[in-house]
């Protein structure tokens, strides 16, 4: 699935409820609600601060959909194309930052 199906496919999900889409700066929120669930989790995961032992182990691929779901959302309900978004982003990368970090070494591309 690409990003243009995930779209489409949120659009459907949402399109079967009266409410429809919550306002832009609610979906803002929300996104920022599912950065720190995945923040925490990646945190307990990689980082310094360890799970309870008495606590579950986080879905990192959850907590990354929920994201995804949510980002969606924002992007149907402001007429974003996030494919267009994200090509663009890319072609600001390929020519900004093309020679901003040292690169690999032919042999070391597959890591």
């Amino acid at each position: 699935m690409d990003i243009r199906q995930a779209q489409q496919e949120v659009d459907h999900w949402i399109g079967q409820f009266k409410e429809g889409y919550w306002h832009p700066l609610t979906l803002l929120a929300r996104l920022a609600e599912e950065v720190g669930e995945l923040a925490r989790e990646v945190n307990h995961r990689y980082g310094q601060k360890r799970k309870r032992h008495d606590e579950a182990e986080g879905d990192l691929e959850e907590e990354m959909g929920d994201l995804l779901f949510v980002l969606c959302c924002l992007a149907n309900v402001t007429e974003t194309d996030l494919a267009r978004a994200f090509r663009r982003t890319m072609s600001k990368l390929y020519a900004r930052d093309a020679y901003r970090f040292p690169r690999k070494d032919e042999g070391e591309r597959g890591t």
